[in-house]
């Protein structure tokens, strides 16, 4: 670290720069100095002038250094906003974002002590400019870190897709279990009607609207993955075995009290028929069932 408080490679920028701008302002003032020179030979061709004469001289004159010296500083202002660029962009390849503080561009402090700098850099005798000093631009950075992180954002986006398409197929599996759960609860409403017992379907009522809460949160919350579904859907059979179960003990009951009776034929061919319905059932809920 140097005088400006930079490494010897920026430091080594400054000094490229300023050179510039020396080279720049030494152009600025001979054009003015050789405005002056122009006025003393065509106009001071006479001993005396008058008032008018001086004064149209002098406007003149005045017209001509007020044009050559904005002139030369727009084109410094844009010269700067070059070199800014310039800087913008190596820090945009590394996704930076530079702040600058216009304020402190007036601060006579360190603005002498960029005057002692320049003063030691360029009128110190036998001053030989070093190899860095001599590099006519920024250099870009098409590779090496920038080529690796725009790799790595690629990688991201490529993974990041995956995790979408991957939720998407859990969200449609969802989707695809919540409707062969309303068919089952539908064929349950149908088995209430013929067996009449009120409290079992009252309970099985109050699984399946727990069932059907688990699911809208499983379609709701977005980190939901497939093990949770494989839960659901064995938690979902572990209770449907539970209601087979109770099916078929409501059914002994229902043997017992109808095997006296004159409608016992016929309610065991309806019986039968619903067992049947039970088995599509169960073969229907296989296909949930997560593969080994």
């Amino acid at each position: 670290m140097a005088e400006l408080g930079l490494s010897e490679h920026h430091q080594n920028e400054v000094i490229n720069y300023m050179r510039f701008a020396r080279f720049k302002r030494g152009l600025c003032l001979k054009t003015v100095d050789s405005c002056f020179q122009d006025l003393k030979d065509s106009r001071f061709v006479e001993e005396t002038f008058t008032v008018d004469e001086v004064t149209d001289m002098l406007d003149g004159l005045r017209t001509v250094v007020h044009s050559e010296v904005e002139s030369e500083l727009i084109n410094t202002t844009y010269t700067n906003v070059l070199l800014l660029r310039q800087l913008f962009s190596q820090a945009e390849k590394w996704y930076l974002k530079l702040q600058t503080d216009v304020s402190e561009l007036e601060n006579r402090e360190l603005l002498e002590q960029v005057a002692e700098f320049e003063k030691s850099e360029f009128t110190s005798s036998n001053k030989k400019p070093s190899a860095d000093l001599i590099k006519p631009k920024l250099a870009p950075l098409h590779e090496g870190g920038s080529e690796l992180l725009n790799k790595t954002v690629a990688c991201l986006q490529e993974e990041n897709e995956k995790l979408k398409t991957r939720l998407k197929t859990i969200e449609t599996q969802a989707t695809a279990a919540l409707d062969e759960k309303s068919k089952l609860e539908k064929s349950l409403k149908d088995l209430q009607m013929i067996q009449g017992d009120q409290k079992d379907i009252a309970e099985l009522e109050n699984k399946v609207a727990a069932l059907k809460c688990q699911f809208e949160k499983t379609l709701n919350d977005s980190t939901a993955n497939q093990k949770f579904l494989e839960d659901n859907l064995a938690t979902t059979k572990h209770d449907l075995l539970k209601v087979q179960n109770q099916l078929s003990t409501a059914e002994k009951e229902l043997e017992k009290k109808f095997q006296q009776t004159a409608a016992y034929r016929n309610m065991k061919e309806i019986l039968t028929k619903k067992n049947e319905q039970i088995k599509d059932l169960r073969k229907k809920l296989s296909k949930y069932e997560p593969e080994d």
